[in-house]
């Protein structure tokens, strides 16, 4: 009778392992499918006063470092591992100014290119509204009503561009702005280091919440894959600790096909500065047992607040520079942070740019002319990853 009674409770527990891996959302199979990823950094996002904007969409693709773009660089991430193309874009770049907000045909047909390289290639992509002068940082707060028109009319045109493509296209709200919200001179309408400004921080998340839900009501109205296309939302600053807050709401969607963006920098002194700066000292290196952990504990968070409930994420940017690190601690920060987020279910997206000059300028971890990542470490712990990481 023991027997039986222990192969009944060995079958129910069975049972409810299987049960759980087979109720995975829709969302979280697709994002798991993404694998790892890389940003098509410094090229469809450049902006600048100085770009002569009458050299076309050349003049901006080339403006900070990128090479023009072809398919064989495109096809080259895809040899190098990654499966997913992240496409920061400016769109007011290429923009009318007549209240219309029409986005250049040229501007959106070579986005358009470059995603069916992607595509081609067996990649996933991430279309979003990067940072673009950081416009909304300050219009939504000083001119709501003018900032949600122009904002709408971004998202109605690329949505509208990319109805009729697959489920592989990906459409991001925003960049890391949302929850930056700052008035014409400069005060922040929030921030963590004014954590008793209950009201500020009020403002800040609602109208964080409000933009997401703006932006999944408009893409699920318009026609083709649309409704039911994944859709990345953007967290609070793609902030871990802000976005992980509870005043941070997902929106409703009724395709139930959302995930959450945040970004990995830290700690900033090793993850973003190059050299010393006021707020900090550079950090050269990175892999002490104790960093290891508080990458670990923050991976861990977004894990147990979204993953564990349905909600797949997307680091949409990690990575470090190239530049005054040391090399063993670089190889170790992209290793790390790419596994801790790929064990827990994410798909990790490496920022990475190209600067004019050497490849090896900051952040500089792909070479785009010889398509090869320029580190061989750092592209067999990318592939080990892959190869050996269960989810």
């Amino acid at each position: 009778m023991k027997k039986r009674i222990f192969a009944l409770l060995f079958a129910f527990n069975l049972g409810i392992g299987m049960i759980t891996a087979v109720e995975k959302t829709e969302a979280q199979k697709m994002v798991e499918a993404m694998g790892i990823g890389i940003n098509l950094g410094n090229t469809m996002e450049a902006c600048g006063d100085w770009i002569n904007k009458n050299g076309g969409i050349r003049a901006y693709e080339t403006a900070w470092g990128s090479p023009v773009i072809n398919p064989s660089i495109i096809k080259g991430y895809a040899d190098a591992g990654f499966k997913t193309l992240r496409i920061p874009v400016a769109w007011t770049n290429l923009m009318s100014k007549d209240g219309n907000y029409t986005i250049s045909p040229d501007l959106l047909s070579r986005v358009k290119e470059i995603t069916e390289w992607a595509l081609d290639s067996g990649m996933y992509v991430i279309i979003n509204e990067h940072w673009d002068y950081g416009w909304i940082e300050t219009e939504m707060i000083e001119n709501k009503e003018e900032g949600m028109k122009k904002y709408k009319a971004i998202w109605n045109q690329v949505s509208d561009t990319f109805k009729d493509f697959n489920e592989k296209v990906i459409f991001e709200s925003q960049n890391e702005e949302l929850g930056n919200f700052k008035y014409k001179n400069g005060t922040p309408v929030w921030n963590e280091y004014n954590s008793g400004d209950v009201k500020g921080k009020k403002i800040a998340y609602e109208l964080t919440n409000e933009i997401n839900q703006v932006f999944v009501n408009l893409i699920r109205s318009k026609g083709g894959n649309n409704a039911k296309r994944l859709l990345l939302i953007s967290g609070v600053n793609t902030d871990i600790i802000k976005t992980c807050d509870p005043l941070f709401k997902m929106p409703d969607d009724p395709a139930k096909m959302c995930a959450v963006s945040v970004h990995y920098y830290t700690p900033a002194t090793f993850a973003i500065l190059e050299e010393n700066a006021s707020w900090g000292t550079n950090k050269k290196t990175w892999g002490s047992p104790k960093e290891i952990s508080e990458l670990g504990g923050n991976m861990k968070k977004m894990k147990t607040t979204f993953v564990d409930n349905g909600i797949p994420v997307i680091i949409g940017e990690y990575g470090c520079p190239t530049k005054n690190k040391e090399q063993e601690s670089i190889q170790n920060y992209l290793k790390y942070v790419c596994l801790h987020a790929y064990k827990n279910g994410m798909c990790p997206v490496l920022w990475d740019i190209q600067r004019k000059g050497s490849p090896q300028d900051p952040f500089s971890h792909y070479d785009r002319k010889r398509k090869i990542l320029v580190d061989p470490v750092v592209q067999e712990n990318f592939k080990n990853i892959i190869e050996t990481t269960e989810r």
